[in-house]
């Protein structure tokens, strides 16, 4: 995959500040996962044949299937969730990671999750999931540097 769907910001911070210019826009928490949920529903189609337990993701409650692709100069990640919320977590993650450099991927850290207040609006299994997302990706790249 060559092409993100993803609004591909110059750096990953600043693809972090325009999520949490985004987040600000919304009053409250209720509004704030509805976006997380209409974020999740654009995340690309992705392959049944892809939904193994070679890519399933563990560490979640949710199903949570994720497939990187490229090598040290570009990782790209397709990721899915058979939840609503996660998928919106994977679309701000993939957001911030997926389409940059290896290098790039590992000297960053996710500050938007501080910033628009996710730490502590989400239940300890989304948490846990959305580490394990991080990890995932973190890992990935790690091995690909």
């Amino acid at each position: 995959m060559n092409e993100s769907i993803f609004p591909l910001e110059p750096t990953p911070a600043e693809a972090q500040l325009a999520i949490k210019d985004e987040f600000g826009f919304f009053s409250d928490w209720s509004e704030r996962y509805q976006y997380l949920i209409d974020l999740g529903r654009k995340l690309p189609p992705f392959p049944e044949e892809w939904k193994t337990e070679e890519h399933r993701l563990l560490g979640c409650q949710s199903l949570v299937w994720i497939v990187p692709q490229g090598d040290a100069d570009r990782l790209d990640f397709n990721a899915i969730s058979d939840s609503a919320i996660v998928s919106g977590l994977i679309y701000l993650a993939l957001r911030v990671y997926s389409g940059r450099p290896a290098a790039e991927i590992l000297a960053t850290q996710p500050d938007y999750i501080a910033d628009i207040g996710l730490a502590k609006h989400l239940s300890p299994t989304r948490s846990n999931g959305l580490a394990a997302i991080l990890a995932f990706i973190q890992d990935t790249a790690r091995n690909h540097a």
